[in-house]
């Protein structure tokens, strides 16, 4: 494990995980969403697919992210293992109904200075709203590429409930 993804919808602890891998694994982490989001009102990196290249390039990474569309194939194909929190909506939905209001309430400064607003939640992409609508769409993404031929020599671990991942990371 010297290059993986943190894979899963939104809400699912992508970032976390990321993070105590980073911590325990002595890898450098890159956030992709403060990669892709650099500017105020949420405005998307012009150099991202540069970036991430760089990024990717790396000998040793963990990058918390399926990859946006752009960089996605890049990331596959240099990553040498991929974490996916195959959480159902019944999980995620309450950490990132949770997480967004504590974000709002406090206006927690994010990615390029933005900020969850109480007027964000009505749009279709505010994270719940987000995590919701892609659920599904995620995991067929997710399930077509572990099965994808291209990406077979890739480790791929699973975790269906946040209890396997915790157990799986205490053994580590």
């Amino acid at each position: 494990m010297e290059r993986i993804l943190v894979v899963g919808v939104t809400g699912a602890g992508k970032s976390t995980l990321a993070q105590t891998l980073s911590s325990r694994l002595g890898l450098p982490y890159h956030e992709m969403d403060a990669v892709y989001f650099n500017g105020p009102d949420w405005a998307v990196n012009d150099k991202l697919t540069e970036d991430v290249s760089r990024l990717a390039a790396g000998s040793r990474w963990i990058i918390d992210s399926l990859g946006y569309p752009e960089v996605r194939d890049l990331l596959w194909d240099r990553a040498d293992t991929v974490i996916w929190l195959d959480y159902p909506r019944r999980v995620i939905m309450p950490r990132v109904l949770r997480r967004s209001l504590r974000r709002t309430v406090t206006r927690e400064v994010l990615f390029g200075g933005n900020r969850e607003t109480w007027t964000g939640w009505l749009s279709r992409e505010h994270p719940a709203w987000w995590a919701w609508s892609q659920h599904g769409a995620r995991r067929r993404e997710v399930e077509r590429r572990i099965r994808d031929p291209r990406f077979g020599p890739l480790d791929t671990l699973r975790f269906g409930h946040p209890d396997d991942m915790a157990a799986w990371l205490a053994a580590l």
